[in-house]
């Protein structure tokens, strides 16, 4: 596949004119045809500097968005918390507004699912790690993975992020009802990840996955709650092993589809992707149907567009890297030759979508450099697709 230089967006119009190959991607099904009106170009950002943030973007009934983030410049190798950023004006200017996660001493509060749930409030499900020293030079840097995973928080705020109120909430798997049917081994140590969703019924989904250093076990596990994100019990298994940061969506006509990043044991960081998995019921089985991006093209964020149509955005993390996405038209069984949005330098991805009322998209992803900022942190690109054919 041709690729860019950072910044350097690819257009739909010359995609269309290319030959798109993909490493070991199926070729795409009957991929969408390319829209005959060239797109406004994006426009990238800095947002928040000096932080990793692994941004969460999650719209209000007022028309702004709160960005969830990790306030630290590191992958956790110290102390920090999860906080909340806001923009009231599709994305030209962040503030701080609340604090969902504060750390206790000797901890962070890095990961972090995120979501409304029907009555408007914030809910944000933060997990994190123990064994935390302070930030330098008071502190020596050292990574999460020696440390233990700590219960998740359940934290609400019912004044747009403002104020928080959290506990603990969610279900160890070791005594759900999934555990006593005795068919599936399940791990307690659980990792929030991805948008918290609107499923029906009253309820909300989220992604949670398990990892399990003693077995090198990692599965991706589908969590609900019935009391607008008070208490969160495991509905289903998304991925028994091989799968971490899984990002869930649900469909118009009723369908839960979830793209999970692999990570199996032993496998190669060359050799992650992203796989799509359909749930018919609401969360409570689920099937796996295709990968959906080439290798090193992880993790995923899902969003159901005005118009119908389903947009993938996700990290391409080979170089030079950067944000691409793809688009479905008929509930993310084929899928449109993968296009670049923005681009970055060293470590970054994870983005999140939404859609301005002006029909504008703003992604926000992390970066370790942008041109705009040489330091880590929250980028945003606001971008236009053409029309629906």
């Amino acid at each position: 596949m041709t690729r860019t230089s950072p910044g350097s967006p690819r257009s739909w119009i010359a995609v269309a004119a290319t030959a798109i190959v993909l490493g070991t991607l199926p070729p795409a099904r009957a991929a969408e045809p390319a829209a005959a009106a060239k797109p406004e170009p994006p426009k990238i950002s800095v947002a928040v500097k000096d932080v990793c943030a692994w941004p969460n973007l999650t719209p209000l009934a007022d028309g702004s968005v709160v960005a969830t983030i990790f306030n630290q410049p590191c992958h956790g190798q110290w102390e920090g918390d999860a906080e909340c950023w806001a923009t009231a004006d599709g994305g030209q200017s962040w503030q701080l507004r609340g604090t969902p996660a504060k750390h206790d001493p000797t901890t962070n509060r890095m990961n972090v699912a995120a979501g409304r749930n029907a009555k408007g409030e914030l809910v944000v499900l933060a997990g994190g790690w123990s064994d935390r020293p302070p930030p330098p030079p008071e502190g020596t840097p050292r990574p999460p993975a020696s440390s233990a995973i700590l219960p998740i928080w359940v934290c609400r705020s019912a004044d747009g992020g403002r104020t928080w109120k959290h506990a603990e909430g969610v279900e160890l798997p070791s005594k759900s009802r999934l555990a006593a049917a005795g068919t599936v081994a399940l791990c307690d140590t659980l990792i929030p990840f991805g948008d918290i969703i609107e499923i029906g019924e009253g309820k909300l989904g989220a992604c949670l996955y398990a990892w399990c250093p003693g077995t090198k076990t990692r599965a991706s596990y589908f969590f609900t709650s019935a009391d607008d994100g008070g208490t969160w019990s495991i509905a289903g298994i998304i991925g028994p092993d091989g799968f971490n940061e899984t990002a869930p969506l649900r469909l118009a006509d009723g369908d839960l589809i979830a793209c999970a990043r692999t990570h199996r044991d032993g496998q190669p960081n060359h050799e992650q992707r992203l796989e799509l998995f359909r749930s018919t019921d609401n969360g409570v089985t689920w099937q796996g149907e295709q990968p959906v991006t080439a290798p090193i093209e992880h993790p995923a964020h899902l969003l159901q567009l005005a118009d119908g149509r389903i947009l993938l955005t996700y990290g391409d993390r080979n170089s030079p890297c950067g944000i691409e996405v793809r688009l479905s038209g008929d509930g993310g069984r084929t899928w449109s030759p993968p296009e670049r949005i923005a681009g970055y330098e060293g470590d970054g991805g994870y983005p999140a979508t939404v859609e301005l009322a002006d029909g504008r998209l703003l992604t926000a992803f992390y970066a370790q450099r942008t041109p705009a900022y040489e330091g880590y942190q929250m980028a945003t690109v606001t971008w236009r697709l053409p029309p629906k054919e």
